[in-house]
């Protein structure tokens, strides 16, 4: 029996043997690669991925992959296909068929009927040689030498390899398409991720009477009231009955302000107030925010707008209790 020693070291030598194959990959990417994004690109009807097996599980993550990233795709289970489902495919679409022998029974019954249908067909494809690679109109390679399986026949680097392909694929579209973040947060809007992708900083910003806010002629006292009672740790300096902030004043200035003496009693805020400071706008993302934050190792930030009149006030807990992190 294989101690924990001898495990790691198998699935070590697995990880090397898979690694290596991919590093061939890299081989591929040339004009049929080329020609395969731009035919995709150029599609003005569906991209259908089928594949049986273990290409078809993989089949399954491409398609997914293509849709999350500006390429609109589903998966068709050959078997199924042969019984019905042959009648979602349609001119002017695409099929993707993945199988590393060509041969897979499934596939081959429904081959005649995609050339008759005029649809263009991409073969990924191991065997060059095969029944699927002859049919297709372009054909995208994924031969190994071997399988990391010790056995050399469960699907393991063949399929790493076609994942990868798939990848490569699916972000080659992305920038052609020129898919952004707001585009990739339409199709992820649940989870974490969606939340990530979606929140903005007027989406979770304190606003109105939450602001702490002071004149700058109000005596240091009362601006400190005023940032006791809101919350935040700082309060935003005003110009008489201007909305535009000109500075601020927080509990760190408050500590370097009775290190040096000065009376809060007689003393108005201007005087002690930080007139370099950072703001953001309402309409970045929540995690940039956060960022932001980070950075500059503070716990608020005042939101404004082009004319820099103060929006709201963001803290580094509404970010964390937006469930984003």
């Amino acid at each position: 029996m294989k101690t924990s020693l001898q495990f790691a070291e198998t699935g070590k030598k697995i990880v090397m043997e898979e690694i290596n194959e991919l590093l061939k990959l890299e081989h591929e990417m040339n004009a049929r690669f080329d020609s395969v994004c731009e035919k995709i690109l150029s599609c003005t009807g569906k991209v259908i991925i089928t594949g049986v097996g273990k290409s078809g599980h993989i089949g399954r993550k491409i398609a997914a992959t293509f849709s999350s990233t500006g390429t609109p795709a589903f998966f068709l289970h050959p078997s199924e296909a042969g019984h019905g489902d042959c009648g979602t495919i349609a001119k002017n679409d695409i099929l993707i068929a993945i199988s590393y022998s060509g041969e897979s029974e499934e596939l081959k019954v429904i081959l005649p009927l995609v050339k008759n249908l005029n649809v263009c067909l991409i073969a990924i494809c191991g065997q060059p040689n095969s029944t699927l690679a002859k049919y297709a109109d372009f054909f995208l390679s994924i031969a190994i030498n071997a399988e990391a399986c010790t056995l050399g026949l469960a699907p393991t680097s063949s399929t790493t390899k076609t994942l990868v392909l798939g990848d490569a694929l699916a972000v080659s579209l992305l920038e052609a398409r020129g898919f952004n973040k707001d585009d990739f947060a339409r199709s992820h809007p649940s989870g974490k991720l969606g939340k990530r992708l979606t929140t903005r900083v007027i989406d979770i910003m304190h606003h109105s009477d939450e602001l702490p806010r002071a004149s700058e002629n109000e005596l240091i006292s009362s601006a400190i009231i005023e940032m006791t009672n809101k919350g935040f740790g700082t309060v935003a300096v005003y110009r008489g009955n201007s909305e535009n902030i000109i500075g601020i004043f927080t509990d760190g200035d408050l500590r370097r302000t009775f290190e040096k003496n000065i009376d809060i009693q007689t003393t108005s805020i201007k005087q002690v107030m930080i007139t370099n400071f950072k703001t953001i706008s309402e309409n970045v993302l929540a995690i940039d925010a956060l960022e932001l934050l980070k950075k500059f190792k503070i716990t608020s930030l005042f939101v404004v707008d082009s004319s820099n009149s103060i929006n709201g006030i963001l803290h580094i807990h509404d970010i964390i209790g937006s469930g984003i992190v």
